[in-house]
């Protein structure tokens, strides 16, 4: 009798085992919105459902908290540890989740018959924090109980396969830190105002010359004059130079590259580029940008794009002859309804960081001028995006974003977090603490905040250290001024900024002026690609995550701006005022007084040991 009792025991204790542990129906939701479909998109119908989506499935890393303090012990110049960059395979280590949770998610997929299927095409990230397969939608709507639909945007006519929520297996929750294509329906937008794009004229030596006021010498500009007047209304390589005293050429270019990223179908054209160095950077003619297809990424010299060349003829002309590389991510448009074909996810930010963390080397400098209010991204996607940012941070670049063209918020500024109520609306990536964020400015004498500038506090990010002491300062000053409108608490942005207003552009052989952040950040970039230049010719490893360094030390370089405001949301918006503003952040760049800065010895203050990288099992190095 005892005996039959005890094989009942062990007959129930296993059949009750498995279901509690392994329950895959046990679903709990990831992440829904709360107003249902959001706002300026449309559902045309039932997603197919044998079509297949190519599925990505974040798992926790396990030592992302490690990771975190090393990208601030070698970015703070009073760290001991400062300039210590981390090799990819130290950023592999700390990114691999932990057994366990690369065991559930294996065991989850082994139940849906996915993880060995050919058909699914599956691969891992190099750190295993990423797993990446081909799902027909009807076996990940059962998997995710949910229901997938085709969306277009009203605006754009871009069409989405996506959901309005997902859930996972209760069990699952706290390994998998997102699931795409799901919630996110954001569409990353070039951050350039299109209501300061005004045709010039043809290009033509004549006509540019006609056009483009700019003090010359011999009808060629000189960067060693005084600003001149003109920079007021017409922007060239020469006023940049002028304005931010930037008198220096490159010599570590075997060593140190600049990168431009662009989204949404956005080329760079060859042939513009050499136009534009002839009339405004004649000493750099033949120099060339070498371009990067990602994720199906396209390159159609017949059809440049306005937002590519502005960036890259910048990025180029004011870093020149460092080597420049343009990034074309794919993703836009994802689906056409009335075909079969398998279609793309739309998830640029994940897809550039991806390939960019598979590579051995990456540029020391990274920039780019998209973005979209921060809302609209979910909060577990904007984490992981975040952190990838933040990786490469860790391992010695600098990522730069422009801070938008919405001042503090756009359009009615209404919120979606079911409230319906006037907010300011931040801009994401500009609002992840692990990049440096650039606003606008115009004018020379004096220079002052363009008031599109974006600029204002993070609603999913808490305000990291390096800047608590210049924000708590400005909060003061401006009381309970907006109070409710904003989250006093989030990560504040911008950190620096730059001229954003009457680029000349050269465009399918013509020339605009241009205006928008999308300026400022390849224009501060180009600046930043000089002062890792200048650190490595002086056998110093590249600045890296520039924030801690800049709210310390390089602030000491920048031009306070005290003008100026970002009015929206039907409010006079932020005031550039005396230090951290929401506008114009610490500043504009003294180049010559950042480069002193960047290269001078720094005494380290901090008292951390070294780590000892061997108890990682990887070995020491880096930059």
């Amino acid at each position: 009798m005892l005996k039959n009792a005890l094989l009942l025991f062990l007959f129930v204790g296993t059949s009750l085992c498995k279901p509690l542990h392994k329950r895959w129906d046990d679903l709990k939701v990831k992440h829904a919105w709360v107003d249902g479909v959001p706002k300026g998109w449309e559902v045309v119908g039932p997603a197919p459902s044998e079509e297949r989506l190519a599925v990505r499935i974040g798992l926790k890393q396990d030592g992302i908290d490690d990771l975190i303090s090393h990208l601030y012990a070698v970015s703070d110049p009073n760290h001991d540890r400062y300039g210590q960059h981390l090799t990819k395979a130290q950023v592999d280590a700390l990114s691999a989740p932990h057994p366990d949770s690369t065991g559930l998610v294996e065991d989850w997929l082994s139940h849906y018959d996915l993880l060995h299927s050919p058909e699914c095409q599956m691969t891992r990230s190099s750190s295993g924090d990423w797993i990446s397969l081909s799902i027909p939608i009807g076996q990940l709507e059962r998997m995710l109980g949910t229901k997938y639909y085709v969306y277009k945007h009203s605006a754009t006519e871009t069409t989405l396969i996506r959901t309005i929520s997902y859930s996972l297996p209760t069990i699952l929750h706290d390994h998998v830190t997102v699931l795409t294509p799901s919630t996110y329906f954001s569409l990353p937008k070039p951050q350039r105002q299109t209501s300061f794009i005004e045709k010039v004229g043809d290009y033509a030596f004549g006509a540019l010359n006609e056009a483009v006021d700019i003090v010359t010498n011999g009808g060629v500009e000189d960067s060693s004059l005084p600003v001149s007047p003109t920079c007021d209304h017409q922007i060239t390589p020469s006023c940049i130079n002028a304005l931010y005293n930037v008198s220096y050429t490159p010599v570590s270019t075997s060593n140190n590259s600049l990168g431009v990223v662009g989204y949404l179908n956005q080329f760079a054209s060859h042939s513009d580029l050499q136009k534009f160095l002839t009339g405004y950077k004649p000493d750099a003619i033949n120099g060339d940008f070498t371009v990067v297809q990602v994720a199906n990424g396209g390159n159609n010299q017949s059809n440049p794009g306005l937002e590519a060349n502005l960036d890259i003829q910048y990025s180029l002309s004011l870093s020149y002859p460092t080597p420049n590389i343009y990034y074309s991510v794919g993703g836009s448009p994802p689906y056409t309804p009335d075909d079969n074909t398998r279609s793309n996810t739309n998830e640029p930010y994940l897809s550039f960081i991806d390939y960019i963390l598979s590579q051995t080397s990456i540029p020391q400098t990274i920039t780019t001028s998209y973005g979209d209010d921060e809302q609209t991204v979910p909060p577990d996607y904007a984490q992981d995006v975040c952190n990838g940012f933040m990786k490469l941070g860790v391992m010695g670049s600098s990522v730069l974003f422009s801070s938008g063209d919405n001042a503090v918020g756009g359009g009615d500024c209404l919120s979606n977090d079911g409230t319906n109520s006037v907010k300011f609306l931040p801009i994401f990536p500009a609002t992840c603490p692990y990049v440096t964020t650039v606003g606008g400015t115009n004018g020379t004498n004096p220079e002052q905040a363009v008031y599109f500038s974006g600029g204002g506090f993070s609603n999913y990010f808490g305000r990291p250290s390096y800047q608590s002491q210049p924000v708590q300062n400005f909060l003061t000053a401006l009381g309970q001024t907006y109070s409710g409108l904003y989250n006093s608490s989030g990560r504040a942005y911008p950190d620096v900024a730059a001229q954003g207003l009457n680029f000349q552009v050269i465009t399918g052989g013509n020339i605009y002026s241009v205006g928008g952040t999308s300026a400022s950040s390849p224009t501060f970039a180009a600046l930043v690609s000089l002062l890792n230049d200048a650190r490595l010719a002086a056998k110093l490893p590249p600045l890296g995550f520039l924030n801690p360094w800049l709210y310390s030390q390089g602030v000491k370089g920048l031009n306070d701006i005290v003008g100026g405001s970002n009015p929206g949301c039907e409010t006079p918006g932020f005031q550039a005022v005396k230090g951290w503003d929401p506008v114009t952040g610490l500043g504009t760049p003294n180049f010559g007084l950042l480069k002193d800065l960047a290269v001078k010895p720094t005494t380290a203050g901090g008292s951390a040991k070294k780590r000892d990288f061997s108890e990682m099992g990887i070995p020491r190095g880096g930059w």
